[in-house]
């Protein structure tokens, strides 16, 4: 698996969490304060859809409202 990483503040955390989710290839996310300590965890399977994906999203969204400064970490399947 290859990991990539991205800095980016709260407010640009949901809109790059929707772009890897469309992706396709995404096998994990982490996001992880500025001080590189985990704050929220979740796997992707192949097949997911939208409707299992809305908490996640309705989570990320309300973590970038209170987020500064974060990293996103990503695992591809290669």
């Amino acid at each position: 698996m290859a990991k990539e990483s991205f800095k980016l503040d709260g407010e640009s955390l949901l809109k790059k969490v929707k772009e890897l989710i469309n992706e396709g290839n995404i096998r994990r996310i982490t996001i992880k304060d500025k001080e590189g300590k985990e704050v929220m965890n979740f796997p992707l399977t192949i097949g997911v859809v939208g409707v299992v994906l809305a908490p996640v999203l309705a989570a990320v969204g309300a973590l970038a409202a209170v987020i500064g400064e974060c990293s996103i970490e990503v695992e591809r399947e290669e």
